[in-house]
């Protein structure tokens, strides 16, 4: 999902303030630390990424305990500072939700973030550090969506640990819900552009 460019309004809200104003919001909004930032629209490219991997997912949990919800639900790694909207969360067991409005889930078993070029460096650091705080999560998914590239990092006893695939041909095994995610399915449809065409768009842009 791609994050928050501007704060709004420049103010800091308290978590309860943030909830009650995401209830007459038209657009979604993530809270960081007392601000609260718009979040912009996907790329086509991100929204098929993002549909291919709960298409994966929806048939491969249907016999377990597991299920999984899209990027409309709020997650919290922190009640106090910390409001997101991954774009895919799986959760197994019962879910556990804030309040009984049932919008802001306490207990993911897997977060999965498809990366965009402005929010790479913050689904990486501090997002991911922040998740790292949720007791109930187990697996945490980046998936590029300019290149052939699944990032997987799984909490281990000693801490987590980090598998990737970055060919078509590679595969992703996520223990957790007993599936393997084929990258050739989560990028069905996606074209990439060539070395040739990255070098003659950057030859071409603009000075800024």
């Amino acid at each position: 999902m791609a994050l928050p460019e501007e704060k709004i309004p420049v103010r800091r809200f308290t978590p309860e303030e943030y909830m009650e104003l995401e209830e007459q919001a038209l657009e979604k909004s993530e809270y960081i630390d007392g601000f609260i930032y718009a979040m912009s629209g996907s790329t086509p490219k991100h929204a098929a990424i993002t549909a291919n991997v709960i298409g994966n997912l929806v048939p491969g949990l249907k016999k377990g305990s597991c299920r999984v919800y899209s990027g409309d639900l709020k997650i919290a790694s922190d009640m106090r500072g910390h409001f997101t909207y991954p774009d895919a969360v799986v959760v197994c067991g019962k879910p556990r939700f804030h309040d009984k409005f049932k919008d802001v889930l306490l207990n993911p078993t897997v977060i999965i973030e498809v990366l965009s070029p402005s929010t790479e460096a913050y689904d990486r650091g501090d997002k991911f550090k922040r998740y790292r705080r949720i007791g109930s999560l187990t697996d945490y998914l980046l998936i590029a969506q300019d290149q052939p590239l699944v990032e997987h990092f799984s909490k281990q006893t000693d801490g987590w640990v980090m598998q990737d695939a970055d060919k078509l041909s590679g595969k992703i095994k996520l223990k957790t819900l007993k599936m393997t995610f084929a990258l050739t399915e989560l990028y069905d449809g996606i074209e990439f552009e060539t070395e040739a065409e990255l070098s003659d768009r950057k030859r071409t842009k603009p000075n800024q």
